[in-house]
C-alpha cells in the first residue's frame, strides 16, 4: 500500500486487518488447488474430445494455436488492467469466462464451435495469468518486505501439481466408470470441472483481499486509462533490462517441450492402445502420477535452490526436462512412453517455481502483473506457433520425431538463464 491510500474508500467502513505472510500463503495455496483441480479433470481430454468428434490432429493443433494467439493479443492489456484496477476484479471475470467456455467446449460438434470455445478460453487465460501470483507477492511484501516469496511460490507449485494429479486421477476414474451412457465417456469430467471452476470463482471473491486503488473513487474509467501507460512502461523495461528479456525468451524454447508432453502424449498413447476412450482411461492415472511428480519436483527445487541458488536450479531443471522429452520420442511402447512422461513432469515441476522466482526479482509492485503477462504472452505465442509446426510434423513423420525436435530445442533455452545466474552471483 502506498502512503495516502484509503483501504476503506469513502464508505467509512474500517479496513480489515492486513493479511500476514502466512495467511496470504495459505490463501494462495488453497486458490491454486481450486484453480487447477478442474484442469486436472480434463487434462489431455481437450485434445481427445475433438479427435473423437471427427477432427484431425492438425485441426486440433490449429484450434489450440488460436487459443494461444488470443492469449498473445490480450496478455499485456490484461496485465496492465490488473496492475491498474487490481487483481481481484480480473480473477472474478476470468472465472466466469472459464465456466462459459467449458460449457461451449463440451457441447461443440464441429471445428467452429470448438474454435469459439477456445477463443473464450484464451480470454480467460489472459485475464487469469499472473494476478493471483502478483496479489500474493504484493500482499506478502506489504506484511514483510523481506518475506521469502520463493517459499510460497514453491508451495503453490507443489499444490498445483497435487491438484492436477488428483483431478487427473478422478477424470480417469470418471471415464472408466462412464456413469452417463447417453454421453461419451469423455464428457463427465468436463461437467464436473465446470462446477468446480464456478466454486473457485466464488472463493476468489471471498478470499482475495487487496487495498482499494487510490483512484478508484475517481472512477474506474480513469483507472483503466492507466493500463496503456503501465503496459508501455513494462515494454520499455523489457527493452532495457537484459536479465528480464532473457528470462522471458526462455519461454520460446520451453513452450516447444510443453507441446510435446502436454498435447502430443495422449495422441501417441491413443495410437499405441487403440483409441481415444482407452487412452483417456489410461492417461488419467498416468497424468495423476505425473503431476504428483511435478509437485515433488517443485518441493525438491525449493530445497535445492537454497544451496545451489535459484538460477542454477532453473538451468539444471530445464536441461533435464528437455532431455526427458527427447527420451519420450525415442522409447517404444506405452510403458516406456509413460515412464519418460513422468520424468518430464518431475523436472517440469522443478523448473516452474524457479523461473517464477527469477521473474519476480525483476519486477516491482507497480508492474508485477505486467511482467508476468509479458512472460505468459511470449509463452502463449511460442506455444501457438509451435503447435502449427509440431502437429503437422507429427502427422507427417510421427509423434516420436516431434518429441525429439521439441526436446532438443528446449535444452538450448537453458542458456538464456545465464544472465540471471551472473546477476545472482554478483549479488552474493
Amino acid at each position: 500500500m502506498t502512503p495516502g491510500d484509503d483501504p476503506g474508500g469513502d464508505t467509512g467502513v474500517p479496513a480489515p486487518a492486513p493479511l500476514t505472510v502466512a495467511a496470504a500463503e495459505r490463501r494462495l495455496v488453497l486458490l491454486t488447488v481450486t484453480r487447477w483441480l478442474p484442469v486436472g479433470l480434463v487434462f489431455g481430454l481437450t485434445v481427445l474430445l475433438p479427435l473423437e468428434r471427427g477432427l484431425g490432429l492438425t485441426e486440433v493443433g490449429t484450434l489450440l494455436a488460436v487459443q494461444g494467439f488470443v492469449v498473445l493479443a490480450l496478455e499485456l492489456p490484461t496485465g496492465g488492467l490488473a496492475d491498474a484496477l487490481g487483481r481481484r476484479p480480473l480473477l472474478i471475470v476470468a472465472g466466469g469466462l472459464a465456466v462459459v467456455s467449458s460449457l461451449l467446449f463440451v457441447t461443440a460438434s464441429g471445428f467452429w464451435m470448438f474454435a469459439a470455445a477456445l477463443v473464450l478460453q484464451g480470454v480467460f487465460r489472459a485475464l487469469d495469468s499472473g494476478p493471483l501470483e502478483a496479489w500474493f507477492v504484493d500482499t506478502a511484501h506489504a506484511a514483510d518486505p523481506a518475506a521469502p516469496v520463493e517459499r510460497g511460490l514453491s508451495r503453490a507449485a507443489t499444490a498445483l501439481g497435487v491438484a492436477i494429479a488428483g483431478g487427473a486421477l478422478a477424470g480417469g476414474a470418471l471415464i472408466a466408470w462412464h456413469p452417463v451412457h447417453a454421453w461419451s465417456s469423455l464428457v463427465p469430467p468436463f461437467v464436473v470441472a465446470t462446477v468446480l471452476t464456478a466454486g473457485h470463482t466464488v472463493l476468489v471473491a471471498v478470499l482475495v483481499r487487496e487495498p482499494r486503488h487510490p483512484r478508484v473513487s475517481e472512477g474506474r474509467r480513469r483507472v483503466a486509462a492507466d493500463a496503456p501507460r503501465v503496459v508501455l512502461a513494462g515494454l520499455r523495461m523489457l527493452r532495457t533490462a537484459p536479465v528480464l528479456r532473457s528470462l522471458v525468451l526462455v519461454e520460446v524454447f520451453w513452450s516447444f517441450a510443453m507441446i510435446a508432453f502436454e498435447t502430443l502424449t495422449p495422441v501417441r498413447l491413443a495410437t499405441l492402445v487403440g483409441g481415444e476412450d482407452a487412452a483417456g482411461a489410461l492417461f488419467g492415472p498416468s497424468a495423476a502420477a505425473a503431476w504428483a511428480l511435478f509437485a515433488a519436483g517443485s518441493a525438491v527445487a525449493g530445497l535445492v535452490s537454497r544451496r545451489a541458488g535459484v538460477s542454477a536450479t532453473a538451468i539444471g531443471a530445464r536441461i533435464l526436462n528437455g532431455l526427458m522429452v527427447v527420451a519420450m520420442g525415442l522409447v517404444a511402447g506405452p510403458v516406456g512412453l509413460i515412464a519418460a512422461f513422468w520424468l518430464a513432469y518431475l523436472t517440469h515441476g522443478a523448473a516452474g517455481p524457479m523461473h517464477a522466482a527469477l521473474l519476480h526479482r525483476q519486477a516491482t509492485g507497480a508492474n508485477r502483473a505486467v511482467v508476468l503477462s509479458m512472460n505468459s504472452m511470449v509463452a502463449g505465442g511460442s506455444y501457438s506457433l509451435g503447435l502449427l509446426l509440431l502437429t503437422p510434423l507429427a502427422d507427417a513423420l510421427g509423434t516420436g520425431v516431434a518429441f525429439v525436435v521439441a526436446g532438443s530445442f528446449s535444452v538450448v533455452g537453458a542458456l538464456l538463464y545465464l544472465p540471471a545466474r551472473r546477476q545472482e552471483i554478483s549479488a552474493g
